[in-house]
């Protein structure tokens, strides 16, 4: 029997991305209904109107639903709190409310790098760490994840987060800051780690985090544990796609 899957923000660049790869590795593996604000153009009629900040819209979607991959929101690190505040938090809240009142297995939420992009630059992160925005939108995504938590550990919904770095098409990414190239994921990697996050046993412990970057040579996530704990294999690294080599240092250098 296939799972049910809602997928929220279908229509947003990891939407479209992510059912395709879904229908892709196994049609008939996945039941999918897909919510968006915005109008669904789906063949199969998997569409339903979804805004996040409508709670009851929330509870409709989630009705005999097994994972929610929640998308929606606002992606932009340079929002103002006045619109992350519907979407992204509000928004989340109503989410998680609608997924454990109608007994949801699992939420798989989309966070962001950005809840520790405060860090220094040469320092890796690990999903250990406390949170560190440098932004509002990191402080929505870091809400997401503590309200995340607190239904795992109080009302027994599994909640993985999936902290997601610079998620590009290489064809489409043509100006690249040393930060974006330690944090890109490929979007077909991606795709591999959230189906991964869908199907993992989560044991006894009902929360996770996980990192979601490529395999870039210079990480900026560490990748140690959520390779181990979701089986991710990476096979883009930034480096190499851009052919951006290292030289080795002369011995007459200074």
């Amino acid at each position: 029997m296939p799972r049910s899957v809602l997928i929220t923000g279908a229509m947003g660049r990891i939407g479209l991305v992510l059912t395709a790869y879904l229908d892709a590795v196994d049609a008939d593996a996945y039941a999918l209904r897909l919510g968006d604000i915005r109008d669904i153009r789906d063949s199969q009629a998997r569409g339903v109107s979804l805004d996040v900040t409508d709670l009851a819209a929330c509870r409709a979607a989630c009705v005999g639903i097994d994972t929610v991959v929640h998308l929606a929101g606002i992606p932009d690190p340079d929002t103002p709190f006045e619109l992350l505040l519907p979407n992204n938090i509000v928004g989340t809240y109503h989410l998680f409310r609608a997924a454990a009142d109608a007994k949801v297995r699992r939420v798989v939420f989309a966070s962001s790098a950005q809840v520790t992009e405060g860090y220094p630059l040469d320092v890796q992160v690990r999903p250990d760490m406390p949170v560190r925005p440098k932004n509002l939108y990191g402080v929505s995504k870091a809400f997401g994840e503590a309200a995340g938590a607190y239904f795992a550990y109080q009302e027994g919904l599994e909640v993985i987060a999936v902290r997601i770095g610079a998620f590009q098409y290489a064809r489409d990414w043509t100006w690249l800051s040393a930060r974006d190239l330690s944090a890109w994921v490929e979007p077909n990697d991606l795709c591999q780690l959230l189906q991964h996050c869908i199907e993992a046993d989560l044991g006894e412990e009902p929360f996770a985090i996980a990192h979601g970057i490529s395999d870039n040579r210079f990480k900026r996530l560490d990748l140690s544990e959520t390779r181990l704990r979701f089986g991710y294999a990476p096979t883009a690294d930034a480096f190499s796609t851009w052919n951006l080599g290292l030289k080795a240092q002369s011995k007459s250098s200074t």
